[in-house]
């Protein structure tokens, strides 16, 4: 009988109380055995997303099962399912992982080759680890949901407004449309966050804590056809059916919660909702974009045209600091993304 071999992890079990979140541990579990088309990962660096924090704030306090989060990896190839095509051990790889797995905050991790990309050759693991979870979700949103042209002709002199442009998904969203041919108006309201912003590809910034319409008429614009959405859009509703254009199109990674304001009936506006986890989740016949779309960002990253958006780094990946991060992304002034590199051997 073989001997169960064992990883360090990262997690957390049942809540102490009902008002407080569960405490962040370190433990050792079993090295999980990859079938089908999973890869086995040897995980060398893990972004952190709000996705993360949310799950360990929001963990039901009847709950005692462990959890484990970070959907953003990247690292090396260990062993590979029977069905898997795509990768062998050894390749190096990036991805975002899926919210109905464990997570990537152990020192291997089961994942779907389908939704696995190569990692860029010319960036580190922890920057590569900033990069998949925001670019398939700027990617999905501006191409798939509001279905905007790839093609930089067909967006000559069209323009995007991108609420909340110094973000993860903003950073790479105003690389991605600006690589489409939009001219990208950012929103950002500090002098480092505008700066960020700019420096990303944002040809024009507008402060979110003003009135949006007198500064695109600043700009010379009455309205813009695509705004995309990556702060609560409850809170810029009036503002954004005033300024969104006739049959022009909306994308948000949140749901809208108010009733729509009657103008984006009136304008006939299509409204684009962007979860990431859909294709996964619900095994659509085209999950395997996601595969795409992150070798498509790798060429991107390798050929100069997509920066990475790691802004800060911490090392080892343990309880400590896993906390440590979690704080600093919750206060909701982060700009790019943060990463935990490497477990302690």
């Amino acid at each position: 009988m073989s001997e169960t071999k064992m990883m360090k992890a990262v997690g957390f079990y049942q809540p102490k109380s009902k008002t407080k979140p569960a405490p962040i541990v370190d433990i050792e579990i079993e090295i999980p055995k990859p079938q089908g088309k999973d890869l086995l990962v040897e995980v060398r660096a893990v972004s952190v997303n709000p996705t993360d924090w949310k799950s360990y704030l929001g963990k039901n306090a009847n709950d005692s099962s462990l959890t484990l989060v970070g959907r953003d990896v990247a690292g090396v190839v260990a062993e590979v399912g029977e069905e898997c095509t795509l990768f062998k051990p050894g390749d190096e790889v990036f991805y975002a992982g899926t919210n109905i797995r464990p997570g990537g905050h152990s020192e291997f991790h089961l994942v779907d080759e389908r939704i696995v990309g190569k990692k860029p050759k010319s960036i580190d693991f922890a920057q590569a680890a900033a990069l998949p979870l925001t670019t398939i979700t700027a990617w999905e949103a501006l191409f798939d949901r509001m279905g905007i042209s790839k093609n930089p002709a067909d967006n000559e002199g069209k323009s995007i407004l991108i609420i909340g442009a110094a973000g993860g998904v903003g950073s790479v969203a105003t690389q991605i449309a600006k690589l489409a041919g939009l001219t990208v108006i950012g929103t950002a309201s500090r002098g480092e966050t505008i700066q960020w912003t700019k420096d990303h590809g944002s040809e024009y910034t507008i402060d979110h804590h003003k009135p949006f319409g007198p500064q695109l008429k600043e700009l010379g614009l009455e309205s813009v056809p695509y705004i995309f959405v990556l702060t609560n859009p409850d809170d810029h509703m009036d503002q954004i059916a005033d300024m969104i254009a006739p049959q022009g199109k909306i994308g948000t990674i949140l749901p809208f919660e108010r009733p729509f304001d009657r103008r984006i009936f009136a304008k006939s506006i299509t409204i684009g909702y962007e979860l990431m986890y859909t294709r996964f989740v619900y095994q659509t016949e085209d999950m395997i974009e996601q595969h795409r779309i992150l070798n498509q960002a790798a060429d991107w990253v390798d050929e100069g045209k997509l920066s990475p958006t790691l802004t800060e780094c911490i090392k080892p990946i343990n309880a400590a600091n896993v906390q440590k991060a979690f704080e600093k992304s919750m206060t909701g002034s982060m700009i790019g993304k943060i990463v935990l590199e490497g477990f302690e051997k």
